[in-house]
């Protein structure tokens, strides 16, 4: 493999098996980054290592449950221990719920939500800023949503995790800059795990999605996703943070019109 712009950086990526965390991932290796796959499910996280060391680079998979504290310092402590650093921490894992009107969803819904959105990406970040400070050099880039930014109906839980997750990123990027650490959220719109399970479900909703999205599709986790997040991740990024890229095609700009079948008013 010849050198890339991530040669000697070690990243650790969450959700890491499929969709846009695969995407980024295999774009990193491309660029020469060792990676470390963190991942709920076994069998497509090693698949996903499988395909990274094809690619040429170092790559080793670690499973971890995002909402268990204990297993996101572990999947920090191992990034270290098998490549030495970590240099770049993408908090990308997610596991929806569906839709629901919002005076229908529990309490517990909400927590588990927090958890996988703002406590996953804390409890990472924690763990892994003493690492970044030491050598004065860090990127990390958290995965936020539209639907945060736009208020989508039916995902109440998500849209404020999401949301909190934001504020947390920009709070830390503001903490931690003169560490010469680097803070950035991306807003992605791309055929993801849950957009290919949403397309099966609502086949003619997806189309029509993709098609008023003003590029007139939905973007690919690895050129289109991938390659904004190689930026954040890379040198060329060292004087950005605290800012919230809407990699979409354009859709943010006039909002999306999604307004889902909710059912009937409880």
């Amino acid at each position: 493999m010849t050198e890339g712009r991530l040669a000697g950086r070690a990243a650790l990526i969450t959700g890491a098996a499929d969709g846009i965390g695969l995407g980024m991932a295999r774009r990193f290796a491309r660029e020469g980054a060792a990676l470390l796959v963190v991942d709920f499910d076994v069998d497509k996280g090693m698949d996903a290592t499988g395909q990274l060391k094809e690619l040429g680079a170092k790559a080793e998979f670690f499973r971890a449950d995002v909402t268990n504290k204990g297993d996101v310092i572990g999947s920090v402590a191992a990034c270290v221990d098998h490549f030495g650093s970590i240099d770049i921490l993408v908090n990308n894992a997610y596991r929806g719920a569906g839709t629901g009107r919002i005076e229908s969803k529990p309490d517990a819904l909400f927590e588990s939500c927090m958890d996988m959105c703002l406590y996953a990406a804390k409890w990472s970040m924690e763990a892994a800023f003493p690492h970044m400070r030491a050598r004065h050099w860090g990127r990390i880039i958290n995965v936020a949503s539209l639907n945060g930014v736009n208020a989508h109906m039916g995902t109440a839980e998500y849209n404020a995790g999401k949301e909190a997750l934001r504020a947390y990123t920009r709070t830390a990027a503001r903490e931690w800059a003169g560490h010469g650490i680097c803070a950035n959220i991306i807003c992605p719109a791309a055929v993801s795990a849950s957009y290919r399970r949403f397309r099966e479900m609502a086949p003619d909703v997806a189309a029509a999605t993709a098609a008023a999205n003003p590029m007139g599709r939905m973007g690919d986790p690895e050129a289109d996703i991938g390659g904004v997040a190689l930026f954040l991740a890379s040198e060329d990024a060292r004087y950005l943070t605290g800012n919230t890229l809407f990699v979409d095609g354009g859709g943010h700009i006039n909002g999306v019109p999604w307004v889902p079948d909710l059912g009937p008013e409880s």
